[in-house]
């Protein structure tokens, strides 16, 4: 087993285990989403060098994800800690047992759900593809370095589009506007508060959404060989499994 970092365990003071782990296991790599990378005011697929301050992340979740590589980036530095980190973007593919935020968008989509849509974009990668990116990073990574572990930038509407030829479905022409939305989506947290379900909406979503979380690899492909397959073959891989694991019928 690859000696894994977790970074919410250094964001709630843990950094002595860490290090105690550090001399039981050797290099140790942390695992961020690229929510601790700046894509407000993006111009271009956002690299490596956009890191994010804790203070500029929007949301309680992307603030701890900013907190813990801040502080993983801290140990680097001051105590020597051998970390690698690795951002992987937007996971999609089979055995989305949950399923994730993501794996959701997929479902629904494919059952008809989702007649509208609003004006954002993501990075899409195959889950497989990140998985090998990880052990790549082990394996040839730079201590002390971060690797973008992405596929293809592309919009919502795109993302929606390939499901909805997939599975035979109408296509989403509506495109919605924010602010109509916001209120929902207190709604939609109020309602998971109450019945500890995860909600449809959330406000952070809504905010993030507002940009395009579009990054390149190019850093990854360069120094660990990384390489992403078509989203088209993530979409088709995820549809097929929740179609066998009885989530789609």
């Amino acid at each position: 087993m690859l000696p894994f970092l977790d970074g919410i365990s250094i964001k709630t003071g843990s950094g002595g285990a860490v290090m105690a782990a550090w001399g039981v296991l050797g290099p140790l790599m942390d695992l961020v989403t690229p929510m601790a990378l700046r894509v407000a005011g993006a111009t271009a697929p956002v690299d490596e060098t956009a890191a994010l301050a804790p203070d500029e992340a929007m949301g309680a979740y992307k603030r701890s994800k900013t907190m813990a590589e801040r502080a993983v980036e801290e140990m680097i530095l001051r105590d020597g800690l051998p970390a690698i980190i690795v951002n992987p973007t937007t996971p999609i593919g089979p055995r989305d047992i949950r399923p994730t935020p993501t794996g959701r968008i997929l479902l629904d989509a494919a059952r008809g759900r989702i007649p509208a849509f609003v004006d954002t974009g993501l990075n899409f990668a195959h889950v497989d593809d990140v998985a090998a990116g990880h052990l790549l990073a082990f394996d040839h990574g730079r201590i002390g370095e971060r690797y973008i572990l992405g596929g293809e930038n592309l919009s919502l509407q795109e993302l929606l589009g390939t499901i909805a030829r997939a599975t035979g479905r109408r296509l989403p022409r509506i495109k919605l506007p924010r602010a109509p939305l916001f209120p929902l989506a207190f709604g939609a947290e109020a309602f998971a508060h109450l019945t500890g379900r995860e909600p449809l909406l959330t406000i952070d979503g809504l905010r993030m959404s507002k940009h395009r979380m579009f990054f390149t690899s190019a850093k990854a492909e360069r120094e660990l060989g990384y390489r992403s397959r078509p989203y088209q073959e993530g979409v088709a891989d995820a549809l097929a499994w929740f179609r066998h694991a009885g989530y789609l019928t």
